[in-house]
């Protein structure tokens, strides 16, 4: 009976002590007498040898790890402060267990020094604009060390880049400018069309003299449909040029001399 006993307690030492559940997220590293197994554990209900073996469980998820903010210099000498996000999830648990203390500091502290290593690399305007670029190379950065600890790096991307206020203002005023400067043209433009078109149809109205008059007609008619007590008669110019004409001919008729009379010979008294 004892022996029976015995053989109970045992069991139930063993089945509290050897018996452990993965889950599907997560995959046990197994070390007996302190070596690493190299059989992984999957998830399920795995067995361990009591007091000889310890079991330590790797999350395989992907982690978004957010990178704080790291302030530096561009290329082209403007003070910015440059935020990330790291997506990343862990391929070959035993390197990400036995070669590398915490994967997921030493994930954060090289992170942080390629993003530092990416600004003084880059121009505003990359960091503004050209994200993609940047994002491959801040990826390539991170893969090497990555990959010798387990780790697969499955897309780091920028988050936010802070800017001075002095340069905000600065932009402001650069692409109001520019934003003037092609309203400019356009009005130009605009301006340069329109009198091509005018000078055609000038001379197709100097061509057919009655297109003139057509013209004329329609203005009248828009005019009119104002509803308002104000008529407006076109004026021929050419009939101020005739009546400017006659004034000058009358003008320089005015001031002429008069002609001169002779003077008649005295008549001989008887």
């Amino acid at each position: 009976m004892a022996i029976v006993v015995l053989v109970v307690v045992l069991a139930l030492f063993w089945l509290i002590t050897g018996v452990r559940v993965v889950q599907q997220y997560e995959r046990g590293v197994v070390f007996r007498l302190g070596r690493v197994r190299e059989q992984v554990r999957q998830p399920g209900l795995t067995l361990l040898v009591p007091v000889v073996d310890r079991m330590r469980k790797v999350n395989v998820q992907v982690v978004t790890m957010p990178v704080p903010a790291q302030e530096g210099i561009t290329k082209d000498n403007v003070s910015v402060s440059v935020d990330a996000v790291l997506y990343f999830r862990v391929v070959e648990p035993i390197k990400a267990t036995v070669d590398v203390q915490n994967y997921s500091f030493a994930m954060l502290q090289v992170a942080q020094t390629s993003l530092r290593s990416i600004i003084g690399k880059s121009e505003l305007d990359d960091l503004l604009s050209g994200r993609e670029n940047l994002h491959q190379g801040l990826e390539i950065m991170l893969e090497s060390p990555a990959t010798g600890w387990g780790v697969h790096i499955d897309r780091v991307e920028i988050k936010d880049v802070s800017l001075p206020d002095s340069m905000k203002r600065s932009m402001a005023r650069q692409a109001e400018a520019d934003r003037e400067r092609r309203a400019r043209i356009i009005t130009a433009d605009g301006e340069f069309q329109a009198a091509a078109k005018l000078a055609e149809a000038a001379v197709t109205m100097s061509e057919t003299p009655a297109a003139m008059q057509l013209r004329l007609l329609q203005t009248v008619v828009e005019v009119a449909a104002e509803k308002n007590s104000t008529l407006v008669l076109p004026f021929p110019v050419e009939l101020l040029r005739f009546f400017e004409a006659s004034a000058a001919r009358a003008a320089e008729g005015g001031s002429a001399p008069a002609p001169a009379v002779p003077a008649q010979a005295p008549s001989d008294a008887g």
